[in-house]
């Protein structure tokens, strides 16, 4: 299956790129079908591509976030952990929140099946 054999760095990349351009639907077309997604403004997961869908819908209604890909490291297996800076703003433009975070994915078939977020850690 060609699906299984997708480079994740080159997926994950194109998933971050998607999310800063809100290109709703090029990054569910990354994802699983029944992808579990942490919901990171209000607590708890998000399941499937709608729910996730409307998560984003409205955390853009209220925040404008950047996330932008600072390093990658495989898991083994099927996972890859990114560094991420988390840049944050108001949607007056006042920056809320600035900071490295880790994002850690589980592929499945060549597509995003669940993402957690981790604090980075120590420097």
């Amino acid at each position: 299956m060609l699906k299984s054999m997708v480079d994740p760095v080159q997926l994950l990349t194109e998933a971050y790129r998607g999310f800063n351009a809100r290109e709703i639907d090029a990054v569910l077309a990354l994802m699983h079908d029944d992808v579990d997604w942490p919901n990171g403004m209000e607590g708890g997961r998000v399941l499937g591509h709608q729910q996730v869908r409307d998560y984003w819908t409205r955390q853009w209604g209220m925040i404008n976030p950047r996330v932008d890909p600072v390093s990658f490291q495989s898991g083994g297996g099927n996972q890859t952990t990114v560094l991420v800076h988390q840049l944050v703003r108001g949607l007056d433009g006042s920056v809320l929140l600035d900071q490295i975070v880790q994002h850690v994915y589980t592929l499945e078939d060549g597509l995003i099946r669940r993402m957690d977020i981790l604090p980075a850690g120590p420097a």
